[in-house]
């Protein structure tokens, strides 16, 4: 169950551990969240690898920060959806980094309208949404820095995904189980994506409500929770981050803040002090308050 904590303010902790060395990997970051964190990162005086799947938006992104007096960022093109997109910029990054010390896996699709409970392409909604953020995870986990403090991983999720939203008893046991697998999660997807298919997905007890990418969040959340299980003790902080109802261009520009505020709080929590640190928890952004429970 979800427990209020005090709201998580957006001016970062005094104790600063972070420089312009610390480098982040921010998805699908040329506008929206994406983009306002990359440009709060950098106003906070860290590196930033801004990635976007269309070459000429995240140039242009780059370019405007830029012009706005940023040096230390960085683009490269990067289609999450796409594995040898992601081996690409993999090698890329280190050859020209070598250490990673933050990612925030933010880029996801939805075709989806608001108030649209239809099905709409949720392969590509699923490939993205959980695929895109697990296979990038995994192949950068080699590069994550150890050594002096603890390496950040932040989900941008949504409490769509949460389980309450399942109404398949079994399903919802699968994934509240404290031993879930990596296997299992992909089972879970699996099974949506071929009731999907033969259209019983509804009679079977998924969320009503933008199934397709609830039910890729619900498995981000699910990973995310077994990434940080798996790396208990390793200086390794895997979370989740419900930004809420942000006024972008997925929400059709509707929403009870901006970007810009969400992105205070993605870097808030990532920039927390080793002390303070969490892992395995899900944090939900809602207007004037923070909320945070077990994923």
């Amino acid at each position: 169950m979800d427990h209020l904590i005090s709201p998580l303010s957006p001016t970062p902790p005094s104790n600063r551990w972070w420089s312009e060395k610390t480098t982040a990997v921010v998805t699908g970051a040329n506008k929206g969240i994406g983009f306002a964190v990359v440009k709060r990162l950098l106003e906070l005086g860290l590196t930033v690898v801004l990635t976007a799947r269309n070459e000429e938006n995240g140039s242009h992104a780059v370019d405007c920060l830029r012009r706005i007096g940023f040096r230390n960022v960085r683009f490269f093109c990067l289609d999450v959806s796409d594995p040898p997109s992601i081996a690409t910029f993999v090698s890329w990054f280190r050859l020209n980094f070598g250490v990673l010390d933050i990612l925030v896996n933010n880029a996801a699709v939805s075709f989806n309208e608001v108030g649209d409970n239809s099905i709409k392409k949720p392969e590509t909604t699923i490939k993205t949404n959980y695929y895109g953020a697990k296979l990038l995870t995994e192949a950068l986990l080699p590069l994550f820095s150890r050594s002096v403090s603890v390496s950040r991983i932040l989900n941008i999720s949504s409490r769509l995904g949460a389980l309450n939203k399942l109404r398949n008893p079994s399903i919802r046991q699968t994934l509240e189980d404290e031993s879930l697998t990596y296997e299992q999660i992909d089972a879970t997807v699996n099974l949506f994506l071929d009731e999907v298919k033969s259209g019983n997905w509804e009679k079977q007890g998924w969320p009503e409500n933008w199934a397709d990418y609830a039910v890729s969040k619900m498995a981000l959340n699910a990973y995310s929770r077994v990434l940080a299980r798996h790396n208990d003790g390793k200086k390794l902080s895997v979370n989740c981050f419900c930004p809420g109802f942000t006024r972008t261009s997925m929400t059709g520009g509707q929403g009870t803040h901006t970007a810009d505020e969400a992105a205070a709080t993605v870097a808030k929590l990532v920039l927390l002090p080793p002390e303070n640190l969490t892992s395995g928890k899900f944090y939900i952004c809602s207007h004037q308050k923070k909320i945070i429970s077990k994923l």
